[in-house]
């Protein structure tokens, strides 16, 4: 069974003029369920991370400012939300989820979470929509208890992972590739493993070939024991903060092409959903399903 990491507080209530970043947390399920693609019992609630298994990836002076929501004006400022402490709660059930998707996929092959891909998240601090960073979170307990020896990480979100790319700098555990516009946020990109920076208005043949391209050969030489895969929708040409100009269509190809990858190589892939801020919910909540609906029927 395909399992999938969410809680009612993935559905964070935030004032009037932020809501809708987040309305899809509350969309997403309703649509899965109600077209069939999954069933209620498929979910699973993660529960919250531990105070030590956060600061395996954050620094306790990070960590601790946000447990006493005493962050200044300008850190608040680069995450982007009103700081609140159902938000930080928030947080660590989604970057649990990601972790708990890990160890149901390494026994079944895949799981996903309705969230996380929170990849703008450093050690010491929170940017752009991100407070805690799930894959990070869930790579460093996946290595400090040997459950898997290598990780690569493919984002797939139209931003560079940059915090992502920053935390395992030095790690040769973990392999981080990232595939973004390189003229998006964040304007300072940081040094991953591998990084692609695609122009803008790229469309569907050049993004998949590209994908294409890079991909197979990345498994063949990093020989993950497990894959954590971003799959972010703000690639898409409606996106208003994407710059590229995807399809539907060919994210959903990617997401096909990334599920197929991880399956035909027996390796294990955890999917988080990343951004989405197409202006219509529908086109976002559309390229999400795709990813649902590809991991059923390639998986089940």
């Amino acid at each position: 069974m395909l399992k999938i990491a969410f809680h009612q507080e993935y559905i964070y209530e935030l004032p009037e003029g932020h809501r809708f970043p987040m309305i899809k947390y509350e969309l997403l399920p309703q649509q899965l369920l109600l077209e069939g693609t999954i069933q209620e019992s498929q979910f699973f609630n993660p529960g919250k991370l531990s105070d030590d298994d956060i600061l395996l990836t954050h620094t306790s002076e990070y960590y601790h400012k946000l447990e006493t929501i005493s962050l200044d004006a300008k850190e608040i400022r680069k995450i982007g939300f009103p700081l609140r402490k159902s938000l930080v709660e928030r947080g660590k059930i989604i970057s649990n989820g990601t972790y708990k998707c890990a160890l149901f996929a390494l026994e079944n092959k895949i799981a996903m979470n309705i969230a996380g891909g929170t990849h703008h998240s450093f050690a010491d601090r929170g940017e752009g929509f991100c407070i805690f960073n799930d894959i990070a979170i869930a790579s460093n307990l996946l290595l400090v208890q040997n459950i898997v020896q290598k990780i690569l990480i493919v984002d797939l979100d139209v931003h560079q992972g940059n915090g992502t790319a920053n935390i395992f700098e030095n790690d040769p555990r973990v392999f981080t590739y990232s595939m973004h516009g390189e003229k998006n946020y964040p304007t300072k990109k940081e040094k991953s493993d591998l990084d692609i920076n695609l122009p803008d208005k790229t469309e569907d043949k050049l993004y998949l070939q590209t994908l294409y391209n890079t991909l197979p050969s990345l498994i063949d030489k990093v020989k993950p024991d497990i894959i954590f895969y971003l799959s972010g929708v703000d690639i898409l040409e409606s996106d208003k903060l994407g710059r590229l100009s995807v399809s539907i269509l060919g994210c959903k190809q990617r997401d096909e092409y990334v599920l197929n990858q991880a399956k035909i190589n027996a390796i294990p892939i955890v999917c988080s959903m990343g951004g989405g801020y197409s202006p219509d919910i529908k086109q976002i909540i559309e390229a999400h399903s795709n990813t649902f609906r590809a991991a059923m029927n390639m998986f089940y």
